[in-house]
């Protein structure tokens, strides 16, 4: 199979790209040189963060990447690459695209949280060598902007708050707004078609044919999906659960817990290192590349992240997320350079909070240590600072099984508006109901109930789609 060039210009989850085209036996080059451009048989441009990260790709990048499209050779841009096939974005209106497309991106509006992040349907409006004949498929979606839906080589529209290109293909050029890397089956199956077009045949028989029509049929909807997520707390290198942040025990190897839940279809993975800032260390990158490697749906991490290169370090590592806790306490512009760096969508700050009496207190290192803040005050805060998203953790509830703090959930989620995740407390199928409607929660993530095998992840999806609750098909 001919080999896939990656453009490395510091905005892009390279390892999480390049594990996508080897899962379906394509070969990888990483380009951090124009001069590596040269020749290549197809070119993949990746991005995650700010249009202004772009920028990196100067003149000598531009005349390259344009010789290759100019000679018939495919190219394919994601996320924010498939932006700068545009003419530009207003997030940086002084900066230039390729003009590949016309239009400009534009900042995603609406009676709707921003950033727009998790798995919503992708509608084929014309044909598409990527999508084949799906009429619709899911993928995971992490931005903040898009490209217009009605733009010349638009060919999947996608909506949150109003429409936008979720794919547009012109002649060997193709740009898909959402991470097809981190779309299970369906995004697999599109890598596979780019592959298949590098080199210049049909690849059949892949094992990615995706779902069945009776299960499209009953999970039939239209939009931005609720989210489950399992939470992978990960203690000298294995998975621990306990009660109230204590009484921790084994719950099995951080891998192969990963890769149980991606191939279940789950949602996303959250892995915290639950004792890198006790012992003042760095998360552990080797375990973080373990689990990196066994999934195809997003994977936050957090635990010992203090800095900018730690930020780095993670996600290089096959990280799509960072998880900020006791740092953003301690230092709140942090939120702020990440999100310039990455992008909002690409930092979530974490809050472990619990009552006391009207009160409910901010706690960090683990939920050991009592912070002078209110929940809610530094939610918002945290989201004007420039987070995607808040993970809030109800101490009282954890591991209790008890329920998701429902009250707090929606308290924080109608303050705010970023996606939240609610964790702390799940116990049963009902439990994920009422945080989904009750608690106005984006997302809901759980431990117990998933590791030691009391709930499945296609179960409870079921469950919930019976009650009318958007969620992505297993």
């Amino acid at each position: 199979m001919a080999p896939i060039t990656i453009v490395d210009y510091g905005a892009g989850n390279l390892s999480s790209v390049a594990r996508g085209f080897e899962a379906v036996g394509a070969s990888v080059r990483i380009a951090t040189r124009f001069e590596q451009l040269a020749g290549a048989t197809a070119i993949v441009i990746p991005g995650v963060g700010h249009f202004a990260a772009t920028a990196a790709l100067d003149d000598v990048w531009r005349a390259a990447i344009l010789d290759h499209v100019r000679s018939g050779r495919p190219l394919l841009g994601i996320c924010l690459g498939m932006q700068w096939l545009f003419e530009g974005s207003d997030e940086a209106p002084e900066l230039k695209g390729l003009g590949l497309f016309t239009g400009h991106a534009f900042r995603l509006s609406g009676n709707v949280k921003v950033p727009h992040a998790g798995w919503n349907t992708v509608e084929r409006t014309g044909m598409s060598t990527l999508l084949g004949d799906r009429a619709q498929s899911w993928a995971y979606f992490t931005h903040a902007f898009a490209c217009p839906a009605d733009a010349d080589g638009a060919v999947a529209a996608t909506t949150h708050g109003q429409p936008f290109a979720a794919v547009v293909e012109r002649g060997g050029v193709f740009g898909t707004q959402y991470h097809p890397e981190k779309s299970g089956a369906d995004g697999l199956r599109q890598l596979a078609s780019f592959a298949a077009i590098a080199g210049g045949k049909p690849i059949p028989g892949l094992g990615f044919e995706g779902r069945s029509t009776e299960t499209e049929t009953r999970y039939r909807f239209s939009g931005l999906g609720k989210r489950l997520i399992a939470c992978l707390d990960v203690r000298n290198g294995e998975v621990v659960k306990g009660v109230q942040f204590d009484d921790l025990r084994s719950a099995g190897d951080p891998a192969e817990c990963a890769r149980r839940y991606s191939d279940a279809g789950v949602d996303e993975l959250v892995f915290l290192d639950i004792t890198a800032t006790v012992d003042d260390r760095r998360t552990l990158l080797s375990s973080v590349r373990a689990v990196a490697r066994e999934v195809s749906v997003p994977l936050a991490v957090g635990g010992g992240i203090r800095s900018e290169e730690d930020a780095c370090q993670v996600l290089d590592a096959g990280a799509d997320k960072v998880c900020l806790n006791s740092a953003a306490l301690r230092e709140p512009d942090l939120i702020t350079r990440l999100a310039r760096v990455y992008g909002s969508q690409a930092v979530v700050v974490a809050i472990d909070a619990k009552r006391d009496g009207a009160r409910t207190h901010v706690f960090s290192r683990s939920g050991s240590q009592a912070e002078d803040r209110d929940a809610r005050r530094w939610a918002v805060e945290a989201a004007q600072r420039g987070a995607g998203e808040i993970l809030l953790t109800s101490i009282d509830r954890d591991g209790t099984r008890e329920g998701f703090d429902c009250d707090l959930t929606a308290e924080v989620s109608t303050a705010v508006g970023i996606p939240v995740i609610a964790s702390g407390g799940a116990g049963n199928r009902g439990h994920f109901a009422d945080v989904f409607t009750r608690g106005q929660a984006d997302a809901a993530l759980a431990a117990s109930v998933f590791h030691f095998g009391e709930e499945t992840i296609g179960g409870l999806k079921q469950f919930l789609a019976a009650r009318g609750i958007q969620v992505r098909p297993c």
